[in-house]
């Protein structure tokens, strides 16, 4: 399994234990003002993800992938851009802008998925 890969699974693992803590009181609007730019935009693309990631299952398990990935694939996208907003790091700024297009192509691919299949 490639760097990016890995990195990106890490990232996305964490997402859900901060998205839980920011339901939690501890992103209190006070304190969410007091946050970095960055930490706002990385709460918002998480929190997107996480919404639009709650599909309707069908039951046909490839369908529902493929549903399910296309939200949290353009999470990471989000995130990536984030990272080349608010980022300086030479290496970071590298890898996100390899997510994007190795993110962008899969979501092209699932959503032609999507298109030719039926579901049943």
């Amino acid at each position: 399994m490639n760097r990016l890969v890995l990195t990106l699974a890490a990232a996305l693992i964490a997402l859900p234990a901060a998205a839980q803590q920011s339901h939690q009181g501890h992103g209190a609007p006070a304190a969410a003002a007091q946050e970095p730019a960055s930490t706002r935009e990385f709460r918002a693309a998480a929190d997107r993800m996480h919404r639009d990631m709650a599909i309707a299952y069908t039951g046909n398990a490839d369908r529902d992938f493929a549903a399910g990935m296309i939200p949290h694939h353009q999470g990471a996208i989000d995130m990536a851009r984030v990272a080349l907003r608010h980022g300086s790091d030479p290496e970071i700024r590298a890898l996100a802008e390899s997510v994007i297009r190795a993110q962008e192509a899969e979501i092209a691919q699932l959503r032609a998925y999507l298109a030719r299949t039926q579901p049943r």
